[in-house]
Parts: structure tokens; C-alpha cells; sequence
């Protein structure tokens, strides 16, 4: 399956489930490469300028360069997750070897670890109440891959579950290129043949910045949130990026503008070593946490931490209201 971006490059559609995407790895060899990744990021010294140049003719280069002291954008990190076999002629063999590090191998297993946490937590709600409408609410997600991975898990799983639901995908995200695609990519998945045939999900891009919370509840409103069944996720985005302050605030808006069952799942920065030598050669602005202040957070905020996916770079985690 395959969508197009704004700019009219036709990029893979990824599906979890399928083996030209899903990733696997023991904790002995997470561990293993993990450890290479810290000793080559202490011994990496200055970049030289023939480096510098072939990063800057590169998809991904140009990117993460862009991206020091801040963000990288939703539709590079999307293509980071294709893997560097599904790059497509335009990628250059840089492209190709950060398609292949580590970091981009671990953003891989994080969007997996979301799209099974949200389809476990979906699962357990959607069970009780078959024709309920199903929300996916997705804060920072760009194309919201996870979202409609976690209904291919489910989909593949236990089909009865979304039988003839109302479902709807609303990302909430100051860009508009990474969820303009992730509507052609939600469209393509509904194609005959494809995981999620003729289930006619809806999408929806409402503009958000994270300080905005009065705009998120208004979103949540229109969306019919408190009725709903809702789930909430936000992978490398709000938990990672965001202060303290903008994170309880966002949590507050949600535990106030969704039903009872509600459930919050989201990638968390983790604090240690290997964020540190990652800080080192990306300088991007994430704002690293231990599991207890994140913890902390999500309390002032209304929530408890269901379940913890501990990896390298993130904990991967689910909340419920308290």
C-alpha cells in the first residue's frame, strides 16, 4: 500500500503487522547494540566538513540538522520508520545508514510499543459495548501511524471488536504536511484487500500547539469525546517535548474532556546515558524525565501510569484516569 505526500512522493503506507516492517529484538541484543551506540557516541569527535556537506545532500541529514534545538518534523520521522530497505531510489547511502542506527531502529519498536498499547487498552473497553463510537485522539502525531496501527493489531486480532463502529482518527498537530498524508494513508488501509477494508474510518486534522489547551477541549468537544469510547496517544511527542507545565495542563484538558474509560498512551524521554550520547550527536530538544517525576506529572494532571514499556531512549507507557 502506498500514499502520497503533499509534495507528490509516493511513500510506503506502514503495517506493523507486516513483516517488511515489523522490527524485533531480545533484550540481549537491545542491550548489545545499545551499548555499541553509547561507545561510539563518546569516541565521535568534531564532524568533519566533508560529513557535513554529504548530510546536508541528504533526505535525512538535512533533517536532523534542522532539527538541532528542536523537533524533528512528522513526516522524516515517519520515513525513519520505514526502515532502510523501504526507502525508495531518492535516498542516498546515508539516507540509508541513518534509516539503519539504532535510534531510528528504536523509534521503529516505539511506534510498535504504542500501537499495541492503545490496541490493548481498546480492546479491553470496545468488548463491553459494540456499538459505541471509537475516538483516536492523536496530540503531535503527524501522519497518527500509531493510531491506525493499533486498529490493524485489533483488526487482526479480534475483527468483531470494530465491526460496524463509528471510528474517527483526529490528530492534533501544528503541521499539516505529516497528517495530510496520514488521511491518504487511512484511506489506502480502507482499499479493497487492504488490513482495514471498507471500515470508512474518518480523519481529522485540527492545528494545535501544546500551550493551546482551550483549543483541545474544543476540539474534544466536537468530537464527541465524553460519549466515545476515547483513546490518547502521543509518540515522540507531548511526554518528550513537552514542560512540565504544558504536560499537566494537556493532561487536565483530556482527563476533563473525555469519557470515564478514557486511556492515554505515549512515549516518555528517559533519563540516562543513552539520551545523553543521543543528545550528543542530534541536539534535539527533548526534556529527558525518570519514571517517578513523569509519574508525578501524570497525577497533578489526573492520570495513573497503567503500564511501562522500559527501552533505551523512552518509556513507553498507558494511563488511566485516577
Amino acid at each position: 500500500m502506498y500514499a502520497k505526500t503533499e509534495e507528490g512522493l509516493e511513500l510506503p503506507v506502514i503495517d506493523v503487522t507486516s513483516p517488511a516492517f515489523a522490527v524485533r529484538a531480545t533484550e540481549e541484543e537491545m542491550a548489545a547494540m545499545l551499548e555499541q551506540f553509547i561507545q561510539e557516541s563518546t569516541q565521535r569527535g568534531e564532524m568533519p566538513a566533508a560529513l557535513q556537506q554529504a548530510l546536508q545532500n541528504s533526505l535525512f541529514g538535512r533533517a536532523l540538522l534542522a532539527a538541532s534545538g528542536t523537533f524533528l518534523d512528522g513526516m522524516s520521522t515517519y520515513r525513519l520508520k520505514l526502515g532502510p530497505e523501504n526507502l525508495g531510489a531518492e535516498a542516498t547511502a546515508i539516507d540509508k545508514r541513518i534509516a539503519g542506527s539504532f535510534p531510528a531502529f528504536t523509534t521503529r519498536i516505539r511506534m510498535q510499543d504504542m500501537a499495541r498499547l492503545l490496541a490493548v487498552g481498546l480492546a479491553v473497553r470496545a468488548g463491553r459495548e459494540p456499538r459505541r463510537v471509537v475516538c483516536m485522539v492523536n496530540i503531535g502525531g503527524g501522519p497518527g501511524a500509531d493510531s491506525w496501527n493499533a486498529l490493524i493489531y485489533l483488526q487482526s486480532e479480534h475483527p468483531d471488536l470494530l465491526a460496524r463502529r463509528k471510528i474517527e482518527i483526529a490528530v492534533m498537530d501544528v503541521d499539516e504536511r505529516g497528517p495530510a498524508f496520514g488521511a491518504k494513508a487511512v484511506e489506502a488501509l480502507g482499499g479493497v484487500g487492504a488490513p482495514l477494508e471498507g471500515m470508512g474510518i474518518g480523519f481529522k486534522h485540527f492545528g494545535y500547539e501544546w500551550s493551546e489547551t482551550e483549543r483541545l477541549r474544543v476540539a474534544l468537544d466536537g468530537l464527541g469525546a465524553t460519549q466515545a469510547l476515547c483513546v490518547v496517544s502521543s509518540e515522540g511527542g507531548l511526554f518528550e517535548y513537552g514542560a512540565d507545565e504544558e504536560i499537566v495542563g494537556n493532561l487536565k484538558a483530556l482527563h476533563g474532556g473525555t469519557a470515564i474509560d478514557a486511556i492515554v498512551v505515549g512515549s516518555v524521554t528517559r533519563e540516562g546515558e543513552a539520551v545523553r550520547a543521543s543528545a550528543r550527536a542530534n541536539r534535539v530538544a527533548t526534556r529527558p524525565r525518570t519514571m517517578d517525576a513523569f509519574r508525578a506529572l501524570a497525577e497533578e494532571g489526573g492520570w495513573v501510569v497503567e503500564e511501562v514499556m522500559e527501552r533505551a531512549f523512552s518509556y513507553n507507557v498507558r494511563m488511566v484516569k485516577r
